[in-house]
């Protein structure tokens, strides 16, 4: 694309979570399926240094990059969406940037001057995106939160600000807002609408485009009015009501106003090339013959978001294979036998703390005793590894992260991890090479024995209790390249039972699932 690099900036008004997240995605796919070079970031107002420490039952999965970096699941929206590996640069929190401000300040690097939220605080953010558009065509950045919180105002400054640094005509405000429907009056309210975007010209920005979100299709004079209150062109006001799937609302962008907006913003007048997610979305909304069902052993119940990942690979894996895809919700603090016999397969996901332990250790148990198809993550391999270990004859084999005094530690702390048990940012992060062995399930998967996953762990496999783990039916069957650490374990008796350290949901696309994912549905679905 000819010219200077352009910047898309997507804040939100009226609550939070209406989709700023996908709405910035989609916007970039549609971008790339017009030949545009793109890349992403999120700025966060949270004072937290990274979503490491964040509590996943309210905020959602945290999502890992390649370089380690532990970020809002937004940038796992983003990786599946526009198919990028994406960096520490890629996330931005205040906390962070408040730290390397102040750490600055004590080095003498100020020369005296007062430190302050402007120009220091904003000026690091704008830095920051600039850092992080490096290389593209154009950069979109969404502001987390909400225009007007109190935590937020310095990033709404920046990219204020951001116009001047890089010229206005190459900043594209889009500002996504929610129209609520009132059933005792049956109409839809754009009050709500009206006041975020009152908000955002009080600070100095006047949005370009405006994305109304509501729950069900709105009438056009919705838009109308938005724009006659806001001051934007009516046919930059788009109405994006809720879509079956998320996939979808890349082509109902491209079919919306928003595609004209672009094409004026950038200049690239080419049609989008929508192909790849109209496969996508045919792929998920198919008749199928055939339907597995998958128990996601789980102790967060009541929010999908924690689980966000490996729910999408699991999707992808069964549009790829041609099946339906149930996904059963099992409490790992109540679960039964019962349970995990309804299920055509299981799968234990990553996790912390000592919740739920029992439960999913039981799940392990019960695939390996009754050749029940299992896929187990980072934590789902290390329950597998203690239930294995208990089939053996250790009674009381388990990790030290749940029982710091047990005898038979089959799962230990990783050499230097001691005393960072409860710290931010020093777990084994971010990708990692693993060798597989030849003749392997998971070499069979992969079709590879050389492979890298992303991780998020602090502790692995004992394998001084490797005879012990073998006896109770699993078998290591990849390591890390020097072999001192315990990547894949597998039951070479049960037809699909693999279990990972690593995370591969992370690298899932919805185009392109994971294949230890596919070799799951897979075998689900032989079940069947």
């Amino acid at each position: 694309m000819a010219g200077k690099q352009k910047f898309i900036f997507v804040t939100g008004g009226v609550l939070s979570g209406v989709g700023k997240g996908i709405t910035a995605a989609s916007i970039g796919a549609v971008l790339q399926a017009k030949g545009v070079s793109v890349s992403i970031q999120k700025c966060d107002p949270y004072l937290n240094v990274d979503a490491g420490l964040l509590n996943p039952a309210e905020h959602g999965e945290c999502f890992v990059t390649i370089d380690g970096a532990e970020t809002d699941l937004d940038l796992g929206h983003y990786e599946r969406f526009l198919d990028l590996e994406l960096t520490q640069k890629n996330a931005t929190l205040s906390g962070r940037l408040l730290q390397n401000l102040i750490a600055d300040e004590r080095a003498g690097k100020f020369g005296g001057k007062t430190v302050q939220l402007v120009p220091h605080l904003t000026g690091a953010i704008q830095d920051a995106i600039q850092l992080a558009a490096d290389g593209s065509d154009v950069h979109i950045v969404e502001i987390g939160g909400t225009v007007g919180d109190y935590e937020g105002l310095s990033f709404v400054e920046a990219i204020r600000e951001f116009a001047g640094r890089v010229g206005r005509e190459n900043c594209l405000y889009v500002h996504v807002v929610y129209v609520p429907f009132i059933g005792t009056s049956k109409e839809f309210k754009t009050k709500p609408a009206q006041n975020a975007l009152n908000d955002l010209r009080g600070f100095g920005i006047v949005p370009d485009c405006v994305v109304v979100r509501t729950d069900t299709p709105a009438p056009e004079n919705v838009a109308g009015k938005i724009s006659q209150f806001s001051g934007v062109r009516e046919d930059a006001v788009i109405l994006l009501s809720n879509a079956p799937t998320v996939f979808q609302v890349p082509l109902l962008i491209a079919a919306s106003g928003i595609n004209d907006v672009l094409t004026r913003f950038t200049g690239n007048d080419k049609k989008p090339d929508l192909g790849k997610w109209e496969k996508i979305v045919a792929a998920q909304s198919a008749d199928h013959d055939k339907t597995v069902t998958i128990g996601l052993v789980a102790k967060y119940m009541d929010n999908e978001d924690t689980y966000i990942s490996v729910l999408e690979a699991l999707k992808a894996a069964g549009w790829q294979e041609g099946v339906g895809v149930t996904i059963k919700w099992i409490n790992a603090e109540t679960a039964t036998d019962e349970d995990f016999a309804t299920v055509d397969a299981l799968l234990v996901p990553g996790g912390f703390g000592e919740r739920g332990i029992p439960g999913k250790i039981a799940a392990a148990t019960y695939a390996l005793e009754h050749n029940k198809p299992y896929l187990g993550l980072c934590l789902g391999l290390q329950v597998a590894v203690i239930a294995a270990a208990r089939r053996a004859g250790l009674t009381d084999a388990h990790s030290t992260e749940f029982d710091p005094n047990t005898p038979n530690n089959v799962v230990y702390i990783m050499e230097g991890q001691q005393g960072k048990e409860s710290t931010g940012g020093t777990l084994r992060l971010g990708n990692y090479e693993a060798k597989l062995h030849e003749g392997s399930k998971a070499a069979a998967a992969y079709g590879a024995t050389d492979v890298v996953e992303r991780h998020r762990h602090r502790y692995e496999v004992n394998q001084s209790f490797v005879h012990d783990i073998e006896k109770g039916g699993l078998v290591i069957s990849g390591t890390s390249p020097d072999g001192k650490l315990v990547e894949f374990i597998e039951a070479p008796n049960n037809p699909y039972f693999v279990a990972t350290q690593a995370h591969p949901e992370l690298k899932s696309r919805p185009n392109r699932p994971h294949p230890l994912f596919v070799g799951l549905v897979r075998a689900a679905n032989n079940k069947n």
